[in-house]
């Protein structure tokens, strides 16, 4: 499936059919900016999630995001040069969407620091106490689908 947002547009699909190219903008992000081990950034979960991958007009991959069966969202992740853009809102927009049709009611995602103030405008709130994961301070957020 497509969604079409201006400059860009969505994929939307199984691991299987969207890999090739939500792979490179993952590594780009989490291994080389912010010095995840390659071998934390892909696990089993890849595997039974819902992906969404942004391309641009040429179809290259700018931006990626999964929503796991068990309704945790996660591995969000965009380009430097395409963020500020409205990717990531649509990413986020598009699995909140998915969870919805799929009767999903709560939903949870483990937030960068930094990255906090986003996810609070999509109504996310803070669970819990701060913790390291992959050597990256997270907080644990959670929200509940109308």
């Amino acid at each position: 499936m497509t969604e079409v947002h201006g400059e860009f547009q969505l994929l939307l699909g199984d691991w299987q059919a969207l890999a090739e190219r939500a792979r490179p903008v993952r590594m780009k992000v989490f291994v080389e900016e912010q010095g995840v081990p390659p071998e934390l950034e892909c696990d089993a979960y890849d595997a039974v999630s819902r992906h969404a991958v942004a391309v641009d007009r040429h179809g290259v991959a700018i931006g990626t995001g999964r929503l796991l069966p068990d309704g945790h969202i996660g591995r969000m992740a965009v380009l430097a040069p395409w963020r500020r853009q409205g990717v990531g809102s649509a990413l986020l927009e598009s699995l909140m969407a998915q969870a919805r049709a799929q009767g999903m009611v709560e939903l949870a995602l483990n937030a960068q620091i930094d990255a906090q103030g986003f996810y609070r405008r999509f109504g996310f709130a803070p669970v819990g106490d701060e913790f390291m994961e992959a050597g990256i301070a997270h907080q644990a957020m959670s929200r509940t689908l109308p």
